[in-house]
């Protein structure tokens, strides 16, 4: 529950209060992890761009994160808010592959029916031909 709020919180923190220029494009915070006591928040985010530009967005969000906790602490009436860490969400890229290759599969095995499908029509159609030449010969 508290993860969810520092979760909102902070989105409407880095649309409207964070102005650093390495920050291209919009950071999605994906989920944020709160420590049993309450004294780490981990801000998962994923960041679209390259490698470099993402490396330099989440430098900038780190950087931010002293700021933003005090934002936290008045925004949500907190004696003390936890101290922030930034992540790129690993598990969001892995859900995404393992999404990639389902698809592949998909794709190939559908490529597999395709080819397989006109034999087994072939041999259909040799099979309708056999007996429809032994029941002429027997009606004969």
């Amino acid at each position: 529950m508290l993860g969810s709020t520092i979760q909102r919180e902070l989105a409407q923190i880095i649309q409207h209060d964070l102005d650093d220029p390495r920050i291209t494009g919009f950071p999605s915070i994906t989920r944020v992890e709160v420590s049993p006591d309450l004294s780490i928040a981990d801000v998962f985010v994923t960041i679209m761009g390259t490698p470099g530009a993402q490396t330099a967005a989440l430098n900038a969000l780190k950087h931010s994160a002293g700021m933003m906790r005090t934002r936290l602490t008045k925004a949500l009436t907190l004696r003390v808010a936890p101290f922030i860490k930034f992540h790129i969400d690993e598990q969001l890229r892995k859900e995404l592959d393992v999404l990639s290759l389902l698809e592949k599969v998909k794709k190939e095995d559908a490529e597999r029916h395709a080819q397989h499908e006109p034999d087994t029509a072939a041999s259909i159609d040799a099979t309708t031909d056999a007996s429809t030449e032994e029941s002429t010969k027997t009606q004969e």
